[in-house]
């Protein structure tokens, strides 16, 4: 398993412990590309961004997440409701998670609902 991987398990067992539950992990839209992990917090639809990073990186994890990468995960969102026939029909939002893996233990910074459209 690689360290991207084993981050998002991390943070799977992170939201599970929230209570949320999870519904899709790594769902993908052909080429336009992937949500990490679609899970419910509540009665909330929640696309979740993970981003993963060694300790000592230049960039820190929630800083991966652009402007571009917003606008790329604000249309899978929307083709996911299209898709499972939710648009319109239940409450969204985007977290991002931030992993950094440091020598002894892992950092995990969660942003709860991280930017609307």
């Amino acid at each position: 398993m690689n360290w991207g991987d084993s981050a998002e398990e991390k943070v799977a067992g992170l939201l599970l412990g929230l209570g949320y539950r999870i519904v899709e992990r790594n769902w993908r839209a052909g080429r336009r590309g992937e949500i990490d992990i679609i899970a419910y917090d509540g009665d909330v639809l929640v696309f979740v961004e993970v981003k993963a990073r060694k300790a000592g990186s230049l960039e820190k994890p929630l800083e991966a997440v652009t402007a571009a990468k917003r606008r790329r995960l604000l249309n899978l969102a929307r083709e996911y409701l299209y898709h499972s026939g939710l648009y319109g029909k239940v409450d969204c939002r985007f977290d991002v998670v931030g992993v950094t893996n440091h020598p002894v233990r892992y950092k995990i910074q969660h942003i709860k609902d991280a930017f609307r459209e």
